[in-house]
Order: structure tokens, then C-alpha cells, then sequence
């Protein structure tokens, strides 16, 4: 089971020009998106922690989308 829900990134994708998304793409978007920010949780976490912090600021995601 996943954790986005599929509704969210079907809607982000027919905001981004796609006409109609199919429920194996869909399924596919939500699996890709979670790999991709689980990766970019991880990094943001790295240099909140080298910072002294528990807490993920705005300029930790920025500088882990650098990086990843």
C-alpha cells in the first residue's frame, strides 16, 4: 500500500497538461514520487543532523535537491 494518495498525484499530473492518466501509470507516479522524496528525505535529514538539528528546514530540501 502506498502512502500518497493516488487522487493527489493524478490531479498534479493533469495540472502539468496531461489529458487523462491511466491506473497503471498512476500507480507508477505514486511509486516513483515516494522513491524520489524518501531519497530526498534522507539527504535533507544528512545535513539538518551535520547542522546540530532534528528539524528539516526549507534550506535543507533546497540543498538536497542539489545534491540528489
Amino acid at each position: 500500500m502506498t502512502d500518497l494518495p493516488i487522487a493527489a498525484v493524478v490531479r498534479i499530473a493533469k495540472s502539468s497538461g496531461a489529458e487523462r492518466v491511466g491506473s497503471d501509470a498512476a500507480a507508477v507516479l505514486v511509486e516513483k514520487t515516494e522513491t524520489y522524496l524518501g531519497k530526498l528525505v534522507k539527504e535533507a535529514n544528512k545535513l539538518a543532523l551535520h547542522a546540530g538539528r532534528k528539524t528539516i528546514k526549507k534550506e535543507d530540501i533546497e540543498m538536497a535537491l542539489k545534491s540528489i
